[in-house]
């Protein structure tokens, strides 16, 4: 039995093929008196094959049923395309695999992004969405090989988890309780014993085998039961978290703009092909943009700084700058845009405006935080040098309320032969939509989870 050849490596041929398989779905078909044109697409491109057809060779008899969405089997020749191909498939043979009725969804016509949301299990036939998910299969593998390269060894930290990295208590619940049962609230009687969560983020644990084997770096979903309705946040999304032993904030800024400008470059070399087809279709001055990040040093700018520009900037934003605040995108973008024209690392922010957890500057007043801004974008990478002091440490959870003895494990690290240690977290989504231009991150994940929705 013949091998199948992906459509993608068939288009990639230096030389013509005397007999090929190739597998897929139809696009679209055209018939004339004597031959049928088919374009057959099997995932693995942008670009589809065209197959020529003649009347009479076996399986012609049901090239009516051949529909668009239609799964084919088709053997023959390839050779020298006659119009705008570089190849054609001359079919020996064809075999129609799985018909679809005439109410497929996806024909051969625009279709919104709100409709292929509701289709989910569908859209990765359309060219956009393929693009987009090959495009995030790559930058996967890009990060595992990133940090391989530089001696990371990969840590898979909790799903579930007791404890809220992050401070601020939008967590989804894990319980067998039955949630209409008044005991339900007492965290004794669950499974775990204590209350569980999903995580918000593998930070912590990372940080423990950080203090063990020196550079570590996380890569899984996480959630946040944020009840927000943006086109940038979603309850379900993946995280890069590194954290690396014997580093400091300068350190952590290095590795987080080598990491950008590295997962930038893969795409453009790796994943060509759907640049092209992003920028022709989604955002027109992505190639542009995505050279520029990869090719220029980003700007180092401390959060005093920054608001200094943005005050004297004599822009009206929607959201009042001042010393204190959180910058919001509109003014991460205005620096990045706007100002610098370049990709920004802004660092050294508020304490009061951070998680426990980030380094006490010598001032008192901020900690070593720091925030990777890109164009078009906003924040893409967030990180800080963490507290390595145990006594800051634990005053840190005593003015923010916390349970010290839940986290005696995390104050243990710096208990027994603490080191100054630094990481940043990764949306993975985030990255996924400066790579593509797409600006809604419900395109960007296979299944979407947001507040009231849980198809699929």
């Amino acid at each position: 039995m013949m091998n199948r050849t992906l459509v993608k490596h068939v288009l990639d041929s230096e030389e013509e093929m005397p007999d090929v398989l190739i597998q897929g779905w139809v696009r679209t078909r055209r018939d004339s008196k004597a031959f049928s044109f088919l374009e057959v697409n099997d995932g693995s491109s942008v670009a589809s094959l065209q197959v020529v057809a003649d009347e009479g060779i076996p399986g012609y008899e049901r090239i009516g049923e051949m529909a668009t969405g239609s799964a084919v089997s088709i053997r023959g020749a390839l050779v020298a395309g006659q119009g705008r191909q570089r190849w054609e498939l001359r079919a020996a043979s064809l075999e129609l695999v799985g018909a679809v009725p005439d109410s497929y969804p996806l024909q051969k016509k625009g279709h919104t992004p709100e409709f292929l949301r509701s289709i989910a299990h569908l859209r990765p036939r359309t060219n956009l969405f393929g693009a987009v998910f090959r495009m995030r299969s790559r930058l996967a593998f890009a990060i595992h090989r990133f940090f391989q390269e530089r001696d990371f060894s990969w840590v898979s930290t909790p799903i579930i988890t007791a404890s809220d990295c992050e401070g601020a208590g939008e967590m989804f619940r894990v319980t067998t309780l039955d949630v209409g049962d008044a005991t339900s609230r007492d965290a004794s009687r669950d499974f775990f014993g204590k209350a569980a969560y999903l995580t918000v983020s593998g930070q912590l644990e990372g940080e423990a085998f950080a203090c063990a084997l020196s550079n570590i770096y996380t890569f899984g979903p996480t959630f946040r039961a944020e009840n927000s309705n943006t086109t940038r946040h979603a309850a379900e999304f993946w995280m890069v978290e590194p954290e690396m032993a014997f580093c400091d904030l300068y350190g952590d800024m290095d590795m987080a703009e080598e990491f950008v400008r590295f997962l930038v470059g893969d795409a453009l070399a790796n994943s060509a092909e759907e640049v092209e087809f992003l920028t022709r279709f989604v955002d027109k001055g992505l190639r542009e943009r995505l050279e520029h990040v990869k090719e220029t040093p980003f700007v180092r700018c401390s959060y005093t700084e920054a608001v200094d520009i943005l005050l004297k900037s004599g822009k009206t934003f929607d959201y009042p700058v001042s010393w204190g605040i959180n910058l919001q995108s509109e003014h991460e973008r205005f620096l990045t845009e706007e100002h610098f024209k370049c990709p920004v690392i802004v660092y050294n922010y508020p304490k009061e405006i951070k998680p426990f957890y980030m380094r006490l500057n010598e001032d008192g007043k901020t900690v070593t935080a720091m925030d990777v801004l890109v164009p078009g974008i906003g924040e893409i990478v967030g990180g800080s040098q963490r507290e390595e002091r145990l006594d800051i440490l634990e005053e840190n959870m005593r003015s923010m309320g916390m349970n010290a003895e839940a986290y005696r494990w995390y104050a243990d690290l710096r208990r027994y032969g603490t080191v100054p240690h630094a990481g940043f977290g990764a949306g993975f989504e985030r990255l996924l939509m400066f790579v593509t231009g797409v600006t809604n991150i419900r395109d960007v994940l296979p299944f979407a989870r947001t507040p009231r929705n849980c198809e699929f």
